[in-house]
């Protein structure tokens, strides 16, 4: 099984208006650019505001028990299933997580988490 991972990282603003405007330079001339993803926070403190333990639990859940709902995420997790949904709408925003429509006998959001670990990078 190939291991998927997905890179967040502390870096601060400027660094990332930096990166930013090397890149646009780059492509502005015809340049090609190396394909990166990930996801970047400010701060520590701006990262653990949004990945709280509630949101890594949901990763974990939706990871380990593939519900087939946000309903059913809800039930595993023993959450009410409004602030499930508050939650699992700001993984979804920052890309954690993605979000399938199905429509059978009822409509219904499957949540997935396309990926085998998070690496976290910290400067020093």
């Amino acid at each position: 099984m190939k291991i998927r991972k997905i890179e967040i990282g502390i870096k601060p603003l400027k660094e990332s208006l930096h990166e930013f405007a090397t890149v646009w330079d780059k492509l502005q001339r015809g340049g090609k650019v190396e394909k990166r993803s990930g996801i970047y926070f400010e701060s520590i403190d701006a990262m653990r505001k949004v990945l709280t333990n509630k949101r890594l639990t949901i990763l974990k859940v939706i990871k380990e028990d593939e519900p087939n709902s946000v309903y059913a995420l809800a039930k595993l997790l023993g959450r009410d299933l409004k602030n499930v949904n508050q939650d699992l709408k700001m993984l979804v925003d920052i890309g954690l997580v993605t979000v399938e429509p199905v429509k059978d006998d009822k409509k219904r959001i499957v949540p997935h988490v396309e990926y085998d670990k998070i690496l976290l990078e910290i400067p020093v």
